[in-house]
């Protein structure tokens, strides 16, 4: 009865043992805080955070160069895959060596116990510490094999200073990747953790050196390496300082940082690609920073794969100039950059034509008076062209036509986050800059918008329906495009091939002008953009594989003179794009485009008077558009000098001809620009008309404040009125609040001076038309 009673005990003291021994190692060995590390596409280090404790200590890494292991295994623990985690012969040796010489002269320590001795803080070495050790290192011995062991000592150990772990020694003494190290470069790192308080680099040399050689005979003798390697290798010099830890991406480290803190992620980013967008920026911020114009972001997207493959968040400028912001997700004024998107959304709408007229006279909409960047007008410009000129005043005006909340809604589904408010918060000016976005999220949306047509050519037809997706940064990140389907996404693939038709012919900047007479030209869809007070200038362009957007300016919101898009922001593009390689042009989305007439002159849709037809494509929705409004049928008289009607012209000699027709104002500013032109003749004296009424104001505009300016002798300027009539010989009388001012004839113009005040500017022609203009006089 005694002895079962005994057996259970031991039983259960052996049952308690096991158990303790099972769970006294912890599962995870290491917690100290580690560095964010981030890697290029191909493997190479980008860049790196210190770790929260003040140690570059990088993320766990289970690959270990062969030569290092090696090297580290003949220094450390010649027996490492011999031994179940303790090597017995050399701790009685190091026994005895100590206990002689009454000084710890040899430890005794396998890889796996140093691996304990590090997972446990290094605790001070005692006798009964060491016991701890020896145990945890057959218990760890059990949870993992030699190479995940060896991967665990190599990511822990010291190599002096606040150096920790064979990947950041390796950039920090060698300034390159551990699979790159030569034998020696490997032997003096593996040294180092034996002592790395006494021996570092740039001090303690010769000991280094020493320790250094003396293990690469041991790989000699032991046959690890050949004689001429060694020979070479000892005379191979030692690391004189720390490198610096490469910061080839900072700002992209930065954005990873704030999710991924403490982890090691492979980026989609080419490391050669993201070294030459460097380049580049350095190169202008040099050249702009002479204007005080200190900050740059560039971004380059594939349009395949929607991976980000280069990201220079900030120039390499001051602190005073705030170089740590990252650019590229920060809300900036847009300038003209959104008007692409409302050309495409008014083609996918069948609102107009490529080539559709569009208005360009001095306009006044309420209070807001938007203005061309050159302050000069066209009269009426193809809808295309007003988008490749990127005139304002069209802009304006096809967004008040096509409505304010209809646009809005586009915006809202291109998912443009910092353009979070209604239509009416942001008004006219929202298609000039009155509204906000930022780089990415504008670089996503060109590059959804190429990805569509890319598809659409794909697939015979059909749509993706989550085309516009996010990017990423993620190297192994697939795209989820979604669903296939008949129905388009946001705009169809025809209006955006268009839109990107007229984007290629915006005129390059300088040295880029000749691009079309080369047969290894790049055709880019691109836009610049301006915002008011020349704080922000945009650049962005797209091809069938990649998007590439830059952002010139000042963080700190500072205007510059000349901070233009097409001077600043443009020709860092163009040197973008110079070192990708060149992309075939879109296909045309034929299924999503018609062929049909148009009228020449005005891009409408012709109509059976249209004096000269061309036959283009054009989207599909673009049939439901308005036939030609220009083109009138005319009578003439034989010689065809003048209007005519059977009131005084016989039928039989009254001519007929299709008139190309512009309202008084478009007509004033057109003719200027287009020298063919013709005015169309005025009605013979004897015959009787019931006119349109002929005439408009050229300045000023209704209900427009006029600010009077006074000379150098304090006397005030005179203010200029104009108007334009169809009929270019006839008289017109000018009246100032009723009162009788002058007459005018051919050129229509007149000064007046008046005090402050409000008045009522009346005009009446010889055939009795008459126009009104209400104006306020202010000092």
């Amino acid at each position: 009865m005694n002895f079962k009673k005994i057996h259970k005990y031991k039983l259960a003291i052996a049952a308690i043992l096991i158990i303790t021994y099972y769970f006294s190692l912890p599962k995870q060995l290491f917690n100290s805080p580690t560095s964010t590390v981030i890697e290029s596409e191909e493997g190479e280090l980008l860049g790196a955070r210190i770790a929260d404790d003040g140690q570059w200590r990088f993320p766990q890494n289970d690959s270990i160069p062969k030569k290092f292991a090696t090297c580290i295994i003949q220094f450390e623990d010649a027996y490492f895959y011999k031994h179940p985690g303790f090597n017995p012969i050399s701790i009685v040796k190091a026994f005895y060596k100590n206990f002689k010489t009454k000084q710890i002269k040899r430890g005794g320590s396998t890889i796996t116990q140093q691996v304990i001795r590090l997972s446990r803080k290094n605790k001070r070495r005692t006798y009964f510490e060491k016991l701890k050790e020896l145990i945890l290192a057959t218990r760890l011995e059990f949870r993992y094999s030699k190479e995940k062991i060896l991967a665990l000592y190599t990511s822990n150990a010291p190599f002096g200073g606040n150096v920790v772990g064979l990947d950041v020694a390796s950039w920090r003494y060698f300034g390159r990747l551990p699979n790159e190290l030569s034998w020696a470069e490997s032997a003096t790192l593996a040294v180092l953790p034996n002592a790395p308080s006494l021996i570092y680099p740039g001090k303690n040399q010769q000991k280094l050196v020493l320790k250094r050689n003396y293990l690469l005979k041991k790989l000699f003798l032991n046959k690890k390496i050949d004689s001429l390697t060694y020979t070479l290798a000892i005379q191979e010099k030692l690391p004189k300082k720390p490198f610096s830890i490469p910061q080839i991406a900072p700002h992209l480290l930065q954005n990873i940082a704030k999710d991924q803190k403490g982890k090691r992620i492979k980026t989609a980013v080419k490391i050669r690609l993201q070294q030459y967008v460097n380049s580049i920026v350095k190169t202008h911020y040099n050249e702009l920073s002479k204007n005080k114009i200190n900050n740059i972001a560039v971004l380059i997207l594939d349009v395949k794969t929607r991976k980000v493959l280069a990201y220079v968040g900030n120039s390499p400028t001051t602190k005073k100039h705030q170089k740590d912001v990252d650019i590229i997700h920060k809300p900036r004024s847009t300038g003209s950059i959104l008007k692409p998107f409302l050309y495409a959304a008014m083609l996918d709408s069948g609102d107009i034509l490529p080539n559709t007229l569009v208005v360009d006279v001095p306009t006044q909409i309420g209070s807001y008076h938007p203005e061309n960047f050159n302050k000069k007008y066209n009269g009426a410009v193809f809808a295309s062209v007003a988008l490749s000129k990127s005139l304002n005043v069209p802009a304006v005006r096809m967004l008040r036509s096509f409505g304010l909340d209809r646009f809005r809604q586009y915006l809202k589904e291109l998912k443009l986050k910092d353009i979070k408010y209604n239509a009416n918060h942001y008004g006219l000016s929202l298609i000039l800059g009155g509204a906000e976005s930022n780089l990415w999220d504008l670089c996503k949306s060109y590059a959804s918008m190429a990805s569509t047509v890319n598809h659409y050519d794909e697939t015979q037809g059909k749509y993706y329906k989550n085309e516009f997706i996010e990017p990423s940064y993620l190297v192994n990140f697939k795209p989820n495009f979604g669903e296939i389907s008949t129905e388009k996404t946001i705009f169809d693939a025809g209006s955006i091939y268009l839109t990107f038709e007229a984007l290629n012919k915006v005129n390059r900047p300088e040295g880029e002008q000749n691009w079309r007479f080369f047969n290894n030209s790049n055709k880019i869809a691109w836009k610049t953009g301006t915002s008011f007070g020349f704080r922000d200038a945009w650049a962005i362009g797209t091809t069938k594989d990649y998007t590439v957007g830059v952002w010139v300016g000042n963080a700190d919101g500072e205007g510059r003179p000349g901070l233009v898009g097409i001077s600043t922001a443009a020709p860092i593009l163009f040197d973008v794009f110079n070192i990708l390689p060149n992309s075939n042009w879109f296909e045309p989305p034929f299924d999503e485009l018609v062929k049909i007439p148009i009228c020449s002159k005005s891009g409408y849709r012709a109509s059976d008077i249209c004096e000269v037809k061309d036959s283009v494509f054009v989207q599909r929705a673009g049939l439901k558009t308005a036939p030609c409004p220009y083109h009138v049928l005319v009578h003439l008289d034989k010689n065809k000098e003048f209007q005519v009607n059977t009131s005084c012209e016989k039928q039989s000699n009254i001519v007929h001809k299709s008139w190309f027709v512009l309202p008084p104002l478009q007509e004033f500013y057109y003719q200027k620009h287009h020298p063919f032109y013709k005015k169309i003749p005025n009605f013979r004296k004897d015959c009787l008309i019931d006119n349109k009424n002929p005439m408009d104001f050229i300045t000023p505009k209704d209900n427009e404040i006029i600010y009077f300016t006074k000379d150098f002798k304090g006397n005030k300027n005179s203010f200029i009125l104009k108007l334009v009539h169809s009929n270019y010989s006839i008289k017109v009388f000018w009246y100032l609040n009723k009162q009788f001012i002058g007459i005018t004839q051919n050129i229509h113009e007149i000064e007046i001076q008046p005090k402050t005040g409000e008045y009522l500017i009346t005009t009446i022609d010889e055939q009795g038309n008459e126009i009104n203009r209400k104006i306020k006089i202010k000092d």
